[in-house]
C-alpha cells in the first residue's frame, strides 16, 4: 500500500521520478520536471496525465509536427511509434504509465 502525494514531489534533476507501480511489465511513475524532454519513441504505448502545471505536448504524424497544450487532467495517449517532446511551462507533475524499460 502507497499513498503518494503528487505536490510534494519533486526530483534533483528534470524528468525525475518515483515508480509507484509495475503491474506485469508495465509501469506507472510520477514524474517532476521543469525542462523539456527530448524528441523519442517508446517501443509500446504511453498514456501521459498532467497533475500539476502545463505542457506543450508535439507529436509527429505523415511528416508534419503537430502541438498541443495539456493542462491539468489533461491526457496524453501515445500509440506505439509515435514520436513526440513533453515541453513543461514552468514546473509540471506527470502520471506516466508505459511498458518498463520505455524511453
Amino acid at each position: 500500500m502507497k499513498i503518494i502525494k503528487s505536490k510534494d514531489f519533486t526530483a534533483p534533476k528534470a524528468w525525475g521520478a518515483i515508480q509507484i507501480a509495475n503491474m506485469n511489465g508495465i509501469t506507472t511513475r510520477l514524474h517532476w520536471t521543469d525542462k523539456p524532454y527530448k524528441w523519442h519513441t517508446n517501443d509500446g504505448e504511453e498514456v501521459f496525465v498532467v497533475l500539476e502545471g502545463q505542457i506543450v505536448m508535439q507529436y509527429k504524424e505523415n511528416g508534419k509536427v503537430f502541438s498541443e497544450k495539456l493542462n491539468v487532467g489533461d491526457i496524453f495517449y501515445a500509440n506505439s511509434g509515435l514520436e513526440h517532446i513533453a515541453s513543461p511551462i514552468g514546473e509540471a507533475r506527470i502520471l506516466v504509465v508505459e511498458k518498463d524499460g520505455s524511453v
